[in-house]
């Protein structure tokens, strides 16, 4: 079959939208750094939508830090993919054209920190998860210690992490007398943009104190957030789109028809119209985004947990057994006393809302695919709510079962006895702790919160935390994750 491209566009069926504007016109002027399914199906379909409404400066060039194949994919496709909503209803294509390159940054960091640092970029964007931020959940920080922190130290003109790539830009703007460009996280974490601007300060201030100060003062780094459940792509939807089609796709991406995007308004050269297309620009994201990690987020990875241990691949169907919907609906009820509702939110009616979004047939988001990075994703989805609830007195017995669940989940077996492929940059120690713990939930349990990349020093201390963690973890070690769960009521 023949491949999508500018040039097989225009045979397209009638139905499927493409493009509102001339794409070989289009100046490159945000660079993407991890430009993975998430990435597609959120900024570039924004950025899409709003170079309809105002042609600008704003294609998009991609950077993959690690592997060819999204350059390998799209290429040939002249950056052109399908993205295909999945609703209830029945499925929704388009075709996204605001991708005009790719290129891969270990084949040639030189040439990657050269686009970046030119006068035409203008933002630079970031889908590089949370442990690509090199830095230390629990505080924040910069992780000097880190092995690519360490290597861009040492190679500043090579660099391969996503921190050391802006600020090897940034450098040579600066040697250039250009303005800095606009380094805008679109990643789960709270305050990103303020712990990006953090991280590139520590690193800046690593290299040169000149060069951190001229960051600190002329750099803007928006906070975000974000929110469009996106599964990853599998071999039948490639086929179910290539027949829609009627030409062959090998990038296409899948997603819900919800989509939210809160942006603080702070660039210093400009952005596309996102505001005219749906992005919500405010002074303030944190109220949007601290309600999407503790609600949205934090059921997510309970869920992941749960439901796998369950025996649920995916999410819609973790969320439709009654017994993990009572939990989940425990889980707000704790959840919710800590979350300042942002104006015009009803917290109520936000979950029942989730509900019926992770309940999408349509959609299937594997509850694996959630649970990987959980060293990286429990601080800000999960433990931050414990402490406030503890800080209140008040119950976290939902909240401890999805830690107890996420101990289960990374000692590497299932219920049925097969092994979990746990994928966490942390997985040989869990490994290793749960080798010496066995199946013993006090042993397990103590030696998983002392580390203190986690959990800090402050939760392994605390009995109610300590004590409600290791009678679930022991649950789920006797009874399984159904009967656990139930038992919560």
């Amino acid at each position: 079959m023949t491949r999508l491209s500018d040039a097989t566009l225009h045979g397209l069926p009638a139905a499927i939208r493409r493009p509102g504007y001339q794409r070989a016109a289009l100046e490159q002027g945000i660079v993407h750094l991890g430009l993975g399914a998430f990435a597609r199906a959120h900024l570039c379909e924004f950025t899409d939508d709003a170079l309809a409404v105002e042609a600008g400066a704003w294609g998009i060039t991609g950077a993959s830090l690690q592997r060819p194949d999204q350059r390998d994919r799209l290429a040939p496709q002249d950056g052109l993919y399908t993205f295909l909503k999945r609703a209830p209803s029945g499925p929704e294509l388009r075709v996204i054209g605001s991708v005009r390159s790719v290129m891969v940054a270990p084949e040639d960091p030189g040439a990657l920190v050269a686009r970046l640092a030119a006068a035409q970029t203008r933002i630079v964007s970031l889908t590089v998860t949370e442990k690509g931020y090199c830095h230390d959940p629990a505080t924040g920080r910069l992780r000097a210690d880190h092995p690519d922190i360490v290597h861009d130290l040492a190679n500043p003109q090579a660099p391969r992490s996503a921190i050391g790539l802006i600020v090897a830009a940034l450098a040579l703007r600066k040697a250039e007398r250009l303005a800095p460009f606009t380094a805008l996280s679109c990643d789960n974490l709270p305050h990103n943009g303020r712990v990006l601007a953090g991280l590139v300060q520590d690193f800046a201030a690593l290299r040169d104190d000149r060069l951190a100060a001229w960051i600190a003062a002329n750099g803007a780094f928006p906070s975000t957030m974000v929110d469009r459940i996106v599964p990853a792509t599998t071999d039948a939807d490639i086929a179910e789109v290539a027949g829609l089609l009627g030409l062959d796709d090998a990038a296409p991406v899948i997603g819900e028809p919800f989509r939210q995007w809160a942006v603080e308004d702070v660039f210093t050269l400009g952005r596309p119209r996102w505001d005219a297309v749906g992005a919500q620009m405010v002074s303030e994201v944190a109220p949007f985004e601290f309600m999407k990690l503790r609600m949205l987020n934090g059921a997510h990875s309970c869920l992941a947990y749960l439901g796998y241990l369950a025996g649920h691949e995916t999410v819609a169907q973790a969320s439709g057994d009654p017994v993990l919907a009572r939990f989940l609906g425990g889980f707000w009820q704790e959840v919710a006393p800590t979350v300042p509702a942002p104006q015009g939110v009803n917290l109520d009616i936000y979950a029942g809302e989730l509900l019926a979004r992770f309940r999408n047939p349509a959609i299937r988001h594997r509850t694996w695919q959630i649970a990987m990075d959980g060293s990286q994703k429990l601080p800000q989805r999960l433990l931050g709510t414990i402490r406030d609830r503890l800080k209140a007195d008040a119950p976290i017995a939902h909240l401890a079962l999805g830690v107890a669940a996420w101990m289960a989940y990374v000692a590497g077996t299932d219920e049925r006895g097969q092994p979990i492929d746990v994928r966490d940059p942390l997985s040989p120690e869990f490994a290793a702790r749960a080798a010496q713990a066995g199946r013993d939930a006090g042993r397990l349990s103590q030696a998983l919160l002392g580390i203190g990349a986690i959990f800090g020093d402050d939760l392994p201390r605390e009995p109610r935390f300590t004590a409600a963690v290791e009678r679930h973890l022991a649950g789920l070690f006797d009874k399984g994750a159904a009967a656990t769960a139930a038992a919560l009521g």
